[in-house]
């Protein structure tokens, strides 16, 4: 006998009752910050909903990566996990001889979750993330195209600005989850240049890799938990 298929309307799906039931007064614990309260007191002359405008704004200059030189101050830096800080000059000098757009003419970049910082109230934080396949020259990466894809994880990126709207500071790269993605958990072009088979020459630009050091500590440490639960 034929059985007809029940649709579930998409409206009683998210309005599902989760398991856990929440404790009201965990949601007013003092540790969760009024953010409002303190952007409110940080009183920076623009406010928050104009500055990621101006963040955006940034971002679309240049297709997401880096940004147009007039939207930088004089005293602009960047950095990233490893790289710089570097000045607003030897910034745009470096990402002068990378062109993504002709390495990846299918780049699709993808920023989301754009917020202020409350503690400065001056700096947008925003996370990054992106794909595109190497179907175009690359230098220095990869002159010729190796065909090979890649896919970032979610990463912190950050930029803040000066009370005219200047961009003072742009932070990229910092990876929220090494396990997304195929960077090897790596953020920023080393990311890229690892995904497409191409990763540079030193530690820095290589995934993480656990240290002798470290693989001893934590021998040394489940040796003493093992001991610790014979004694009960």
């Amino acid at each position: 006998a034929h059985v007809a298929s029940v649709r579930i309307p998409r409206s009683t799906i998210l309005a599902a009752t989760p398991a856990v039931t929440v404790d009201e007064r965990a949601v007013e614990n003092d540790m969760f910050l009024d953010e409002t309260q303190m952007l409110a007191e940080k009183a920076f002359p623009i406010p928050p909903d104009e500055l990621v405008r101006l963040a955006k704004n940034f971002l679309a200059s240049r297709g997401g990566f880096g940004g147009a030189p007039e939207l930088m101050s004089p005293a602009f830096q960047f950095a990233g996990p490893v790289v710089g800080p570097l000045s607003k000059e030897e910034f745009l000098n470096a990402i002068s001889s990378v062109d993504v757009a002709k390495g990846f003419p299918d780049y699709r970049g993808e920023f989301y979750d754009f917020r202020v910082d409350p503690f400065d109230g001056n700096r947008v934080w925003y996370t990054a993330r992106g794909r595109g396949t190497n179907s175009g020259p690359f230098p220095p990466f990869a002159p010729s195209p190796t065909g090979r894809a890649f896919v970032n994880p979610p990463q912190a990126c950050s930029l803040t600005f000066d009370p005219s709207g200047l961009v003072t500071k742009y932070t990229i790269g910092y990876v929220m989850d090494r396990d997304v993605g195929n960077t090897g958990g790596l953020g920023g072009l080393y990311g890229i240049a690892y995904a497409i088979g191409r990763p540079l020459p030193f530690p820095e630009a290589q995934p993480w890799r656990r240290s002798k050091r470290y693989t001893f500590f934590i021998g040394v440490s489940n040796v003493l938990n093992r001991i610790r639960g014979a004694r009960g």
